[in-house]
């Protein structure tokens, strides 16, 4: 509905960027993406949160990642919680720099019914209580942008 873009800066392509609670941790930079059938966390938030010992060793080739293929470091099973939903979700451990702390895709919207909408930002999805959404944080994502098109421009002119 058109009252969803409420407070957007319109005539935008921004991606889709969330908070997220994730075990006890707020877990902001959240990308929720249409595409690939993993969900994919960051090996410093991992680190950061002190749960590198639980991550359960598998290596994968994720192709197509970050404009690259990249192998996982493993894959971890944590709780997460959306506007009071709880669901287990397994994450592909990724190590490096991907912009995002954890990418959210088919795997988990599934799971959490969720309808997603890249133009108004939110995720809406059914619970015992009705349906709850998550708004986008459209600054994150503009903010993430402008620091990828400076190191990409940066990146240019030491070439």
């Amino acid at each position: 509905m058109e009252e969803d873009a409420d407070g957007l800066l319109l005539r935008h392509n921004d991606a889709l960027a969330i908070s997220l609670n994730v075990l006890d941790f707020k877990i902001k930079r959240v990308l929720v993406g249409l595409g690939s059938s993993s969900n994919i966390i960051r090996w410093r938030v991992l680190e950061q949160a002190k749960l590198t010992g639980s991550i359960i060793p598998a290596l994968k080739l994720l192709v197509g990642f970050n404009l690259a293929s990249v192998t996982t470091r493993g894959e971890i099973l944590l709780s997460t919680n959306a506007e009071g939903v709880m669901k287990m979700t397994l994450f592909e451990v990724v190590d490096g720099d991907m912009g995002y702390n954890i990418i959210l895709r088919r795997p988990w919207l599934h799971e959490m019914k969720v309808v997603p909408s890249t133009y108004h930002k939110p995720l809406k999805f059914p619970t015992l209580e009705g349906i709850k959404q998550i708004r986008g944080d459209q600054p994150t994502t503009r903010e993430r942008n402008v620091i990828s098109v400076s190191i990409s421009k940066g990146n240019e002119h030491a070439a």
